[in-house]
């Protein structure tokens, strides 16, 4: 207790006197505290609440969140231009409505800038953030010159179009192993479209009006009565009155489907196969998809509406049927 408030008097009025200005101090304290406590009391509820107060409103505002999340993480993060102390991922909190600029530095990688809007009460989620490195992990995977490239994930294996040097190589999806594996033919010089079969023993390459297949072991696959007809590796399928748009291994590596401007076409990758046209086109199918596991080819084409008005139609072609009744179909129209 204050000294002045000492209760040390020698007198009965001096001690009336002293208990006298002891009440009122207590009377002044006590209401100061309640003065403080209520006048304090809505700020302490709004912060509870996620409440805070704007300055250029004087208005209480419900605030908002900036949850941070990088890849790596610990990058450092400077809001409106000032570092905060903390390091992705990291949840900046109590944030007034309002647009925020982002700056996400870490050493060795790239700076990250962007804008987020803070809305009240919601989180403003900044979680998918790469940062990318300064210096990229960039290796050079070819030992020869290619003219285009095909990438097999399933059996590890890069392929490569060498158009000037007519040759194809393989290699593993790392560079190594790097091999030629087949020829491409003379006859064949304009090349619009090429794919390695499903069962990775052969290739198709296309030009306008030409298919080319390509064993990689010099042999066919498959037996044929005329075993001379194999003096090479090649094997020529031609469209002389069709232009070839797209070509598609089907799903057992033999059979090509074949859309030109006027069809959808199925050819065995034989010599002498004539191809069995399924499908009569209007219009020159510029879009194809051809889905191997489901067997089921996806193509557009122009029809008539009701209107008069020709529009584009997608379509889609079960190509799943029992192989035997598609080769007896094929053999029938060869026999025509």
């Amino acid at each position: 207790m204050p000294g002045w408030l000492r209760k040390d008097c020698t007198t009965k009025g001096a001690c009336s006197f002293t208990d006298s200005v002891f009440q009122r101090a207590r009377s002044f304290l006590f209401y100061l505290s309640l003065l403080v406590f209520f006048g304090g009391l809505p700020f302490i509820l709004s912060f509870a609440l996620g409440y805070k107060f704007n300055a250029h409103t004087l208005r209480f505002v419900k605030a908002g969140l900036i949850y941070i999340k990088t890849q790596p993480e610990g990058a450092s993060i400077c809001l409106n231009g000032k570092l905060i102390p903390e390091k992705s991922p990291a949840s900046i909190q109590e944030l007034l409505p309002g647009v925020y600029k982002i700056t996400l530095r870490l050493e060795r990688y790239y700076l990250w800038k962007s804008e987020v809007d803070v809305e009240a009460g919601k989180v403003s989620r900044i979680d998918k953030v790469i940062l990318f490195p300064l210096k990229p992990d960039l290796q050079r995977l070819n030992q020869g010159g290619f003219s285009s490239f095909r990438v097999d994930i399933e059996k590890g294996a890069i392929y490569y179009l060498d158009q000037e040097n007519k040759t194809v190589y393989r290699s593993n999806l790392d560079g190594s192993d790097f091999e030629d594996i087949a020829s491409l033919p003379e006859k064949l010089s304009q090349i619009n479209g090429w794919e390695v079969s499903m069962d990775k023993s052969k290739m198709f390459i296309f030009g306008p009006h030409q298919i080319s297949v390509i064993f990689f072991d010099n042999r066919p696959d498959y037996e044929y009565p005329d075993s001379s007809i194999y003096l090479d590796s090649y094997v020529y399928l031609d469209y002389p009155q069709e232009k070839i748009i797209k070509v598609f291994w089907h799903s057992d590596s033999y059979h090509l489907i074949v859309l030109t401007n006027k069809h959808v076409a199925v050819i065995e990758s034989r010599p002498l196969a004539k191809a069995l046209n399924l499908v009569e086109l209007n219009k020159e199918a510029m879009e194809a998809f051809y889905d191997n596991k489901r067997q089921m080819l996806y193509f557009s084409d122009s029809q008539r509406n009701p209107d008069g008005k020709f529009s584009n139609t997608l379509y889609k072609l079960d190509l799943s049927p029992e192989l035997y009744l598609l080769e007896r179909l094929m053999k029938k129209k060869a026999n025509e």
